[in-house]
């Protein structure tokens, strides 16, 4: 049996990128889904070879809460962003997604922390900078509007 990092895993989860990187929304969340469905059989079974890599299994739940986002399921991507958070803390692309959401839904204290774990993670995400500064900008705004 083929585990999640065995030729077929690695493959559905390259298969999935490829259909990402085409704009293939629909069947590129299916494969991601099937990846991360694969990690958690896996991971129970707990069989040799059976373990996903931190950053693959991040990479594939960053990405389907990418589609999610982009299909406006704000609350749906924000679970898989956090999910991505906790199989690797360290990357920091799931918590500008998440931080994206947080400011779009005025969640501006939520979005800060977010914004600024990346910038601990990473201080040269200029997305992130960007974003933060905006973040600060609207909270000031709203708390001045007193809403």
């Amino acid at each position: 049996m083929d585990g999640p990092q065995g030729p077929e895993g690695r493959a559905t989860l390259a298969r999935a990128q490829a259909r990402f990187q085409q704009g293939d929304y629909a069947a590129a969340e299916a494969l991601f889904s099937a990846y991360i469905r694969q990690c958690a059989c896996a991971a129970a079974a707990g069989g040799p070879g059976g373990k996903c890599s931190p950053e693959d299994l991040a990479t594939a739940y960053n990405n389907r809460g990418q589609i999610k986002y982009l299909r406006v399921d704000f609350y749906e991507a924000m679970d898989d962003y956090t999910s991505a958070i906790e199989v690797q803390p360290s990357f920091e692309v799931p918590y500008y997604n998440r931080g994206l959401i947080l400011y779009r839904l005025g969640c501006f204290d939520d979005a800060l922390e977010d914004f600024k774990k990346v910038l601990d993670l990473n201080p040269g995400f200029q997305d992130a900078i960007v974003s933060l500064k905006q973040t600060i900008l609207d909270k000031e705004e709203k708390q001045r509007r007193n809403y």
